[in-house]
């Protein structure tokens, strides 16, 4: 595992707190709701392929 992950990781989640934090503020509850979801839905994406990348290694080093 890279650590540059772990900083893509806090990046998005830095981006999305602003932005939802500004649509809060601007009455925009409704989206920043969205904003915050999509955000996680990314972050989810990054880490369901990293343990793919896991269990493909483990297969690999088992000869499974």
């Amino acid at each position: 595992m890279d650590i540059d992950i772990l900083f893509r990781i806090a990046a998005i989640g830095i981006l999305v707190t602003v932005i939802s934090q500004l649509l809060t503020r601007a009455g925009r509850d409704d989206i920043a709701t969205l904003a915050t979801i999509s955000g996680l839905v990314v972050v989810m994406v990054m880490v369901v392929n990293m343990i793919a990348e896991l269990f493909n290694s483990i297969r690999a080093m088992f000869a499974l």
